[in-house]
């Protein structure tokens, strides 16, 4: 019989949300007729705006005509979209012909791990999104050092302390934190990237929601960035995309490996082979996000879910917690001092009928913590805060 990969042999028993979902499921079993509010998955709630809405329509009602019908598209993305994202949201800074087209930020974070293999060493933000060490160490990567974000040390880790990783993970705006990086952190950031010949895998999914002008919603803002980072981008959360799966990666053409090869070109042939390219009805819809009249609709919504966590915000401060985030992303971070984070988590799901994210499923440093996300219908949020 064919012997079990053993990288599954490392990984915690069960997937994060999967788990929040089974102990969702077991409460409302022995509590029947209870209504449970859910704040912990952060996936969007409100109606993708018509402008868009239509064209992802009509994309697919083309695809019913003998003119409009299109197969394959090329893997690497439509060139119309991927220039309209390096000049609409890029402003230019970055290539056109560096950007990848696919189907969602988290499957090219699981397919940028394939293209560096197992004998990597990685630092990994603690706490942080679960994919970035699950889908490693699912790689058989056995060198991780952990970089603490945590209030005590104002979300900024030593970076002393991952001298010499080959991959840096980092997250801005952070997920589950809801943490920042200043311009001047990933000035410096970039820098020790340089000193060390590291490369950085920067997630910039919730860029979008950053609402300070001076702070940088890519690292390519920073100079020389070029030489040594990655940037994944999503439209699930700009957008409402997070069930239709749009997202891209920039890999920089001065990118290189310590031989002096391309990361670019490696990137182009690893994509060619395993993937066949985003929907072309789903690149058609982000199309029509990027225009002016698109990106207006989303930032409404982006300010709505802005909305709803300050009010979220608001009403667990009241109660006497430390809370962190949500100014920049739609995610509240909790202190429960002296609390284990499932024990705060089942606490919350008992006393208010709120189902949240545990904090120690992102990470060692998340214990004792809750994420909260304000993404909902605001009567929901509304609801939400009364019960609190």
């Amino acid at each position: 019989m064919t012997q079990r990969n053993p990288s599954f042999t490392v990984l915690s028993q069960n997937y994060l949300f999967p788990e929040v979902a089974k102990r969702k499921k077991l409460f409302l079993e022995q509590h029947p007729g209870v209504q449970l509010i859910n704040l912990s998955i952060g996936d969007t709630t409100e109606p993708i705006p018509g402008c868009i809405a239509e064209e992802l329509a009509a994309a697919a009602n083309r695809l019913g005509t003998a003119t409009g019908y299109s197969g394959y598209g090329p893997e690497q993305g439509m060139e119309s979209l991927r220039t309209q994202i390096a000049n609409y949201l890029y402003k230019g800074i970055v290539s056109a012909d560096d950007l990848f087209i696919s189907d969602g930020a988290k499957c090219d974070l699981g397919r940028l791990q394939l293209l560096f293999g197992p004998e990597v060493s990685i630092a990994v933000p603690d706490p942080a999104y679960p994919v970035y060490l699950d889908g490693s160490l699912l790689q058989g990567v056995k060198k991780i050092t952990f970089m603490p974000f945590t209030p005590e040390n104002n979300f900024w880790p030593d970076l002393a302390q991952v001298k010499g990783m080959d991959l840096i993970y980092w997250c801005s705006p952070n997920n589950p934190t809801g943490s920042i990086s200043s311009k001047e952190q990933l000035t410096l950031l970039v820098a020790h990237a340089k000193a060390n010949g590291s490369i950085i895998i920067f997630d910039a999914a919730y860029a979008g929601y950053i609402q300070d002008p001076s702070l940088p919603r890519s690292i390519f803002e920073i100079p020389g960035a070029e030489e040594v980072a990655i940037e994944v981008g999503s439209f699930s959360k700009l957008a409402g995309f997070s069930g239709i799966r749009l997202g891209w990666t920039i890999v920089p053409a001065a990118l290189k490996y310590r031989d002096g090869t391309s990361v670019k070109a490696d990137w182009k042939r690893l994509i060619s082979t395993i993937f066949n390219g985003a929907s072309n009805i789903a690149q058609a819809g982000g199309l029509a996000v990027l225009t002016d009249t698109g990106m207006q609709a989303v930032q409404r919504t982006i300010q709505f879910y802005l909305e709803n966590t300050a009010l979220l915000k608001q009403a667990l401060q009241k109660l006497g917690h430390n809370v962190y985030g949500g100014t920049h992303t739609p995610y509240l971070w909790v202190r429960f001092p002296e609390k284990e984070s499932w024990t705060a988590f089942q606490e919350v799901l008992e006393k208010y009928h709120l189902v949240t994210t545990p904090g120690s499923g992102f990470g060692k440093a998340g214990e004792g913590f809750l994420r909260f996300s304000a993404f909902g219908h605001r009567e929901t949020i509304l609801a939400a805060i009364s019960r609190l």
